[in-house]
C-alpha cells in the first residue's frame, strides 16, 4: 500500500488548525530524501517561510548516541524560556 502524502493546501490547513498529525506528516516530507518528495517539499517550505517571522532551519548531524536529542531539548528550553 502506498502512503498517502498531503498536499501543500492540506498540511497548511493543519498548522493553522493546529492539528499535530499534520505537523507530524509535515516534519517527515521536509526531512525526506526520497525524490519523489523533493517538489512537495521544497513548495511547502517556500510557502510556509513567509509566515515564520525570523524563523531559522538548523540541520542537528552527529552519530549515534552523541547525545543529539539532547542537545535540541536543551537548546529549545534555553530558547523558549527566553519567549524565542
Amino acid at each position: 500500500m502506498a502512503r498517502q502524502v498531503p498536499t501543500v493546501d492540506e498540511i497548511l490547513a493543519g498548522f493553522k488548525s493546529q492539528d499535530r498529525g499534520m505537523l507530524a506528516r509535515a516534519i517527515t516530507l521536509i526531512e525526506s530524501s526520497r525524490p519523489e518528495d523533493a517538489n512537495l517539499r521544497n513548495d511547502l517550505l517556500a510557502r510556509i517561510q513567509p509566515q515564520t517571522g525570523c524563523s531559522r532551519r538548523v540541520g542537528i548531524s552527529g552519530v549515534p548516541g552523541v547525545g543529539k536529542s539532547t542537545f535540541i531539548e536543551a537548546l529549545g528550553l534555553k530558547l523558549t524560556s527566553e519567549n524565542k
